[in-house]
């Protein structure tokens, strides 16, 4: 302690940059902080897309089944069972991860004529049409007349 001043000797910084508090224990709780942000700005875009799909309204559940049966349709056969495009049933897409499918679905296959369907879509829609395929994709429904 200096006596001049009646308190103690701030001690110097430990190598690693992180100074010691009075107690003689290294402060981090700074660096637990930036750890903290830095893995949420990064890592949220993945965790977002790994969490269970959304359940989208009816009128655009039936939106969905309807652009993926016509659309998909086009290129991955009418009963999805193949076609310029590979089929897109539960037994093909068996053991394709729901990540890696709806990734596919959502940014497309650069180089392939899969295009993205991010402009037409969510993450999250795109997520659950993923994990229809998987169960096995819905018929279209009926109008109500």
């Amino acid at each position: 302690m200096s006596a001049a001043q009646g308190r103690p000797k701030q001690a110097r910084a430990p190598s690693g940059g992180q100074r010691s508090t009075r107690s003689g224990k290294r402060g981090g709780s700074c660096c637990v902080r930036t750890v903290a942000v830095l893995s949420a700005l990064l890592l949220g875009p993945v965790t977002a897309l790994a969490q269970a799909p959304a359940v989208p309204e009816a009128a655009r559940e039936r939106a969905l089944v309807r652009m993926v049966r016509q659309d998909c349709g086009s290129c991955h056969g009418m009963r999805l069972t193949g076609g310029l495009g590979p089929a897109l049933t539960r037994e093909a897409l068996a053991d394709v991860p729901l990540e890696s499918l709806a990734a596919v679905i959502y940014h497309g296959r650069p180089g392939t004529p899969m295009p993205p369907w991010k402009a037409m879509l969510s993450e999250p829609e795109a997520r659950w049409i993923a994990q229809r395929l998987q169960q096995g994709f819905p018929e279209e429904m009926a109008k109500a007349p």
